[in-house]
């Protein structure tokens, strides 16, 4: 029966995915009667919410809704999604590479196009295939044989008032079950209030909902398998919990988030379990060489990965910047372990470096915090983090989350070569389950950071020092200032400051120092002090980060931020919280939207 459910799950779902970044909003339904109804705005949700206010859509029996992010055509009303062929609406994620030689020979045709974009080309192919099968299904699958890109679309259209059909290739797709109705969503948190049952769509995979049916077939027609699987958290999961934004929950999640990538990781006899990972152990003995490939945040847990992993394994570890990857020759074989390290697991420079690797015989192992997402499919193992749902666009508790993981892979390795006696390994682990009470110390903590904050709201430039596993905290301070704050921030390693940039300090100018324990290597700490004393004497303003009983930091510290002790490699689970809380406090005073800052988007499922 048409009603005005199908148009509210839409929009709902569209509110659950905004964190992922867009600049445009648009919805097309389907009438029993046989109608196409659309709108579409460029800009926020709330501006297509609006329209909808002003001019209502009729009652319907399906609907598609997307918020789309620029590629192909600039953010306007024309070019939004969904694009309209005839009687048939089409939604697209992703980029069709080939669109412009499909696109010159329906012109040659005298198709006319409304718009500049990709997706338009896809719809009128697909009005075409289904103008001469008669069947969505089959246009769909047609259709998706000729696309080269990456791309998951989905289509309505006004014969088939109760059929939606989605086609994946290289992008997110994802079915929910429900009780006289069915969804699909490039993310489980789109319907995540309606069902916690979902499917796992495989690469090149078509299908077709309806109130009661759900079909799977390949792009060639013939029927497939979708993985069925149960989503372990709720709507409220996804959901504020009286923070000011999801940012801000985030960051105070984290004790959990550890917590949580910790739990069910050893057997009855304190061993090192990692079920997920099915690579034979005789493979990992006779690895040679590490490489960890992932992008921005990704890439800063894996350089502090590479510390632990090297130390604890006497193997060396490389971290590439996933896009860089696979153009560069890079030396990988079948003695290579590559650990592919992505929050959404679409990541779509990772995933094509991930097929690179595998291509040259290395074996892959995916760091992924989404269940169902396509680099863990495409990885030989994976170890899942269980961050739980992370909206906000920028990075908080999936890091420390990637840390975790990694280290657990370090220590499994390091237990299966025998580079570390079983007590060594627990005494370890020990370590890190206690690292969960000592984070949340720090955001207990953490009023006097956001005081500071505050305070400086209209800084124009801060400048981050770091040494040893300090130098990835530095360089990931600074990249949330950049992506929430809008202002320059750069992260250093300290030892290089004489080596040229300290010519940036003059007075006034904020510098944040991870200072390495006293406990540690007491000439790398003695160095960072050092350091600290060399800026302040050319007038910079010092933010310190150190531990615990610290007191040599103080003379040459105008503020002074401390975090509970820790063994060195495990303290940037620690040190980076207080940068985290620094930058959404700085944004949130400037009165900037810390959840979804300009220019980016959550999950970058193009290359």
């Amino acid at each position: 029966m048409p009603s005005d459910r199908p148009l509210e799950v839409a929009i709902e779902g569209l509110r659950r995915l905004e964190y992922r970044g867009y600049d445009s909003a648009g919805v097309a339904l389907v009438t029993p009667g046989g109608g196409l109804a659309t709108a579409k705005k460029a800009g926020k949700l709330a501006n297509l919410v609006e329209e909808l206010d002003l001019h209502p859509l009729p009652a319907a029996t399906a609907a598609i809704g997307h918020t789309r992010w620029a590629t192909h055509g600039g953010p306007t009303d024309v070019n939004a999604h969904p694009h309209v062929a005839g009687r048939l609406a089409v939604i697209h994620n992703g980029i069709v590479e080939n669109f412009a030689a499909l696109k010159a020979g329906l012109v040659a045709q005298g198709v006319e196009f409304a718009s500049e974009t990709d997706t338009e080309v896809a719809a009128q192919l697909i009005s075409r295939a289904y103008d001469e099968t008669k069947d969505l299904t089959t246009a769909m699958a047609q259709v998706a044989r000729t696309l080269h890109g990456t791309f998951t679309l989905l289509a309505v259209h006004a014969d088939a008032p109760d059929v939606v059909v989605g086609a994946r290739h290289d992008s997110p797709l994802v079915v929910g079950i429900g009780d006289g109705e069915n969804f699909l969503g490039s993310d489980v948190s789109a319907f995540i209030a309606h069902t916690r049952s979902a499917l796992e769509l495989g690469q090149d995979q078509v299908v077709t909902i309806t109130p009661t049916s759900v079909e799977v077939t390949d792009f060639d027609g013939a029927p497939a398998q979708a993985r069925a699987y149960t989503v372990d958290w709720d709507a409220a999961a996804a959901e504020k919990g009286g923070f000011r934004s999801f940012m801000d929950k985030e960051i105070h999640d984290q004790p959990h988030a550890v917590a949580d990538t910790l739990l069910g990781r050893t057997d009855a006899q304190g061993r090192l379990v990692l079920d997920e990972v099915r690579i034979d152990e005789s493979v990992l003995r006779s690895v040679d060489k590490i490489v960890v490939i992932a992008c921005g945040t990704a890439a800063y847990a894996g350089q502090v990965a590479k510390y632990a992993i090297e130390h604890w394994c006497r193997v060396p570890v490389e971290v590439e910047l996933a896009h860089e990857f696979r153009y560069r020759d890079p030396v990988v074989n079948e003695r290579t372990l590559v650990v592919a390290v992505s929050q959404s697991g679409e990541t779509m420079d990772t995933l094509m470096a991930v097929r690179h690797a595998r291509e040259q015989g290395a074996k892959v192992l995916a760091i992924v915090n989404t269940h169902g997402s396509t680099i863990p499919r495409e990885a030989d193992a994976v170890l899942y983090t269980h961050a739980g749902p992370e909206i906000a666009v920028a990075s908080t508790k999936a890091f420390l989350a990637q840390i975790t993981a990694a280290y657990l892979l370090g220590l499994y390795l390091a237990q299966l070569r025998g580079n570390m006696f079983a007590d060594e390994v627990t005494a370890i682990l020990d370590e890190l389950r206690a690292m969960p009470d000592k984070i949340q110390q720090v955001l207990d903590r953490a009023g006097r950071v956001r005081e500071i904050a505050r305070w400086m709201a209209d800084t124009q430039s801060v400048l981050f020092l770091g040494r040893h596993v300090g130098f990835p905290v530095a360089m990931e301070g600074a990249l949330k200032l950049k992506e929430l704050a809008y202002i320059h921030a750069e992260g250093f390693a300290a030892g290089e400051l004489k080596h040229g940039p300290i010519a940036l300090i003059e007075p006034g100018q904020p510098v944040f120092v991870i200072v390495p324990s006293p406990r540690g290597r007491d000439s790398l700490h003695s160095k960072v002090v050092s350091n600290i004393q060399e800026i302040r004497a050319r007038g910079a303003r010092t933010l310190v980060i150190a531990e615990d009983g610290d007191e040599a930091v103080r003379p040459f510290a105008d503020e002074v931020f401390y975090v509970p002790k820790s063994p060195t490699l495990l303290a940037p689970l620690l040190a980076v919280v207080p940068l985290q809380v620094f930058a959404c406090e700085l944004a949130t005073a400037k009165g900037l939207d810390v959840d979804q800052p300009r220019n980016l988007a959550k999950s970058v499922t193009v290359e």
